[in-house]
């Protein structure tokens, strides 16, 4: 399948922090010194690595500033993600392709309910909606090497509870939750409408309850350099 990602068409791989860094690293061959925050690396001829930081201002600000520094024809935000609770909850080391990357938790919490910022004039993107359809191509490409295709919420806040779990399901649809995919692509669609988005995460842990959650970190993030290894085919 044509990624349509070339030595001229390149893509840039935004993941937050070291050990997410360092799942990419692995996963195109390459070791050394840490990642510095903001820091590019070269990958290979069509992929360059960022190391944006924790959350949503980090991703944004890093993506930004990579992308006035060199051209980039994708940007996709990758790294782990906690399950969101359905009747089909995806399990950990389970990988997935975001079809759309959602900001969960933007707005204004009144007595009859969440009030998404879209809601009352300020949305983030120029669709007027909070969240970001990926582009189909894209989508197509990542879903050939990932478990299976879905919305992934990106939210301020982790759930630790079930009640903030269940908000996050109810205002985005979505079936898992990171920190940054939204911000990224809102990055990207600022500096250049044209920039092709994409989010690829590997799930690491359940949300919820936090005193019942389940992680496996070291296993999802094998997992994530086993994926993104396949882009180097």
């Amino acid at each position: 399948m044509d990624s349509g990602i070339t030595s001229t068409a390149r893509c840039l791989l935004v993941a937050a922090a070291p050990k997410e860094c360092d799942a990419v690293l692995e996963a195109f061959l390459l070791k050394g010194s840490p990642i510095q925050l903001g820091q590019v690396i070269r990958l290979d001829d069509r992929f360059d690595l960022v190391r944006s930081g924790v959350g949503k201002s980090s991703a944004a600000a890093s993506t930004a500033r990579a992308l006035t520094i060199q051209p980039y024809r994708s940007v996709i935000s990758v790294g782990i993600a906690g399950s969101l609770p359905s009747d089909e909850a995806l399990g950990i080391g389970e990988s997935i392709t975001a079809t759309r990357s959602v900001f969960s938790d933007e707005g204004i919490g009144a007595p009859d309910g969440f009030i998404p910022m879209s809601e009352i004039g300020f949305a983030p993107f120029s669709s007027g909606e909070m969240g970001i359809d990926h582009n189909p191509d894209l989508v197509e490409f990542l879903a050939s090497i990932t478990d299976t295709t879905a919305i992934i919420a990106t939210v301020s806040w982790c759930s630790g509870d079930d009640g903030c779990a269940d908000g996050v399901v109810s205002r985005t649809g979505a079936v898992a939750e990171a920190m940054e995919g939204a911000s990224v692509a809102l990055a990207a669609q600022i500096v250049d409408p044209a920039i092709r988005t994409g989010e690829l995460r590997v799930i690491s842990n359940t949300t919820g309850n936090r005193a019942k959650q389940v992680w496996d970190l070291g296993a999802s993030l094998t997992t994530l350099t086993r994926v993104i290894g396949s882009l180097r085919s």
